[in-house]
């Protein structure tokens, strides 16, 4: 890797890390507010060693002449993310007294909107912290809406390509120009985020955590201001703007922008989003039957705690209403196989992206015409594109490796003494970015807290895997990666 190659990289997270300790100013602007400033010294330290940190990547300057190549922005997505992650776990290191794995971790499931916490008693902790948490996952989902947008389609990675804009038609590209189009995605996150945050309001929250709520939702992330997570707010009124600004959050963005500029049935068209909305409604009303008929609830009641459940893990959220793994062996394995499943590309939420399963039934559903008629020339097309063999390619590479790292990190897990329950739906959880596993430790009740260290660490690199798209990170381990 040539040295000004490496200066690019570190001038750009240098930038990141300056934007990193700038917004530390809205968790020390909340400790002021709410009159408790004892936190407020250890957040000023963290954000002077950020800023000098970031301040020191930038001072040399970008070298002149010098773009980075397609290899070279994996180099820059993985160690962005990775140094991001050191930094922004130092306001929990200095404010929380605690170690350094458990700041990595709880910083790392922030930045990747994955939702898994080491910390307990949220009621009674640090407004600045509870901002702070929430604020990296906002951070972070918008981060990988502009990843999953601009990056991902250009590395060829997971069939992200079906959504480069580039390789459209032109007539259907929403913005000439990208920047423009990242404006646009910028303004409908924000405004997602107050309407969320209003929604939240008017439904029986406190402006404080309505403001909380919002961010962790818009980027399906999970962090709550309360250890019941929304179980501690009672009004219905809450659990279904929860539902709302969830699926918001998981739909593509870009279409978010199709729309803002006058294509009115963009998302209704959109094969990813009537998946999406249908394996949803369908997952509520079978599961919702089944339990009104296995407990003493109203149908409607019972409709709603599956419908927020159900809509956390599908849109890999976390949040819980209740513990959904205290509701019979049926339940727990359909939340389980729902966990893998994700929102739509393009979108803040994790897993395997509803994307894949669609093109996976189409290829399926070609290959057993083909049996039938083998001299038949059948078109496989996927949302107005066709599905040409590379992108069949990185999606089966992608799908394999998914699941290939599960397995591998709930190994690993298993040999530091883990339970095969807490192995196996830890490594799920964290890499398709659900948060919470199952079983009494780190099932929706519980927390990370209780794991050693080494599995903290094992977790920490699922999360980074999983929101990277496994094969970002994996290209890094190969030796003719690093040769010129």
């Amino acid at each position: 890797m040539a040295l000004p190659t490496l200066r690019i990289i570190g001038f750009i997270i240098g930038i990141f890390l300056i934007t990193l300790a700038i917004a530390m100013v809205v968790p020390m602007a909340t400790l002021v507010i709410f009159d408790r400033t004892g936190d407020l010294p250890s957040f000023l330290w963290a954000s002077l060693i950020t800023f000098i940190a970031g301040l020191a990547l930038v001072i040399p300057g970008r070298p002149e002449h010098v773009h980075l190549r397609p290899r070279d922005m994996y180099l820059l997505t993985v160690t962005s993310w990775v140094v991001v992650c050191v930094f922004a776990a130092l306001p929990f290191l200095l404010t929380q007294h605690i170690s350094y794995t458990d700041s990595f971790f709880e910083s790392m499931s922030g930045i990747t909107a994955t939702g898994s916490t080491v910390l307990s008693g949220l009621d009674s902790m640090s407004p600045g912290i509870l901002m702070w948490r929430s604020l990296l996952h906002w951070l972070g989902g918008i981060g990988f809406i502009g990843m999953a947008v601009a990056i991902l389609p250009l590395l060829r990675i997971g069939g992200m390509r079906l959504f480069q804009t580039e390789s459209s038609d032109r007539s259907e590209k929403v913005m000439p120009r990208s920047h423009m189009v990242a404006r646009l995605i910028v303004a409908a996150y924000v405004g997602i985020t107050i309407l969320g945050s209003l929604a939240f309001w008017w439904a029986g929250m406190g402006l404080f955590d309505a403001i909380n709520h919002a961010m962790s939702a818009i980027s399906t992330g999970g962090f709550s201001t309360s250890d019941e997570s929304l179980a501690h707010w009672k009004q219905p009124a809450v659990h279904w703007v929860a539902v709302v600004v969830m699926i918001l959050g998981s739909l593509p963005f870009t279409l978010y922008v199709a729309t803002l500029r006058g294509n009115r049935r963009a998302l209704l068209k959109d094969q990813q989003v009537q998946g999406l909305l249908g394996l949803l409604v369908v997952t509520w009303l079978v599961l919702g039957t089944w339990y009104w008929w296995t407990t003493n609830l109203h149908w409607l009641e019972a409709l709603r705690h599956v419908a927020l459940n159900v809509t956390s893990v599908v849109t890999t959220t976390g949040f819980a209403l209740g513990d959904y793994s205290l509701w019979g062996n049926f339940s727990l394995m359909l939340f389980f196989y729902l966990g893998f499943i994700g929102g739509c590309s393009g979108s803040t939420a994790g897993g395997i992206k509803i994307f894949r399963f669609q093109v996976a039934y189409i290829l399926l559903k070609a290959n057993l015409n083909q049996l039938i008629h083998p001299r038949a020339v059948i078109k496989q097309k996927y949302n107005g594109h066709r599905l040409d063999e590379e992108i069949v390619r990185s999606i089966l590479t992608f799908s394999f490796f998914f699941a290939i790292t599960i397995c591998a990190i709930a190994l690993a897990l298993s040999l530091l003494g883990l339970d095969w329950m807490t192995a196996l739906t830890g490594a799920a959880s964290t890499v398709s970015g659900v948060g919470p596993g199952l079983g009494e430790t780190i099932g929706p009740a519980g927390n990370f807290s209780s794991l050693p260290d080494a599995a903290k660490w094992i977790l920490s690199l699922g999360m980074l895997l999983g929101r990277l798209e496994i094969i970002t990170v994996f290209v890094l381990c190969i030796p003719a990666f690093w040769r010129h």
